[in-house]
């Protein structure tokens, strides 16, 4: 699973996730992509099956940019907790994902099969995605 090594603050506020995303939202490196169409946290066992799922498909060909990383930690409290005493403990981690994020990107493969994988990877998601092909690819 996906997870930073250090951070500086091990707790953090859940914050809002309003508007877009103007960064991370054209395909940089590969030929196709994945986008996210709505704002949500996607964890990072989320990540994984979908990256997992995609790799699988491909049969190990290609190329594969995971472009999202959880680096926002998750609280919450045991079950049957009284309220007080402070914050619970950090769980897992989260990618705060907005809608036009690219997700994944893939290269080395042919549209068809790109198309099918990120389907796969879709499906592992919280979320609606899109599929895009990088202009000029075609």
């Amino acid at each position: 699973m996906l997870s930073p090594k250090r951070v500086k603050y091990r707790k953090q506020q859940k914050g809002r996730m309003r508007g877009a995303a103007w960064r991370g939202s054209s395909i940089d490196f590969g030929e196709y992509a994945l986008q996210a169409l709505e704002p949500a946290w996607i964890t990072s066992r989320q990540i994984e099956a979908a990256r997992v799922a995609i790799t699988r498909h491909v049969k190990r060909g290609g190329k594969l940019w995971v472009r999202v990383f959880p680096d926002k930690p998750v609280t919450f409290k045991p079950a049957e907790t009284r309220m007080g005493k402070g914050k619970g403990n950090p769980e897992y981690f989260v990618a705060v994902v907005k809608p036009g994020r690219i997700l994944f990107e893939l290269a080395g493969v042919n549209e068809a099969v790109a198309k099918e994988s990120m389907a796969l990877a879709a499906r592992k998601l919280p979320i609606k995605t899109r599929f895009m092909v990088r202009e000029g690819v075609r």
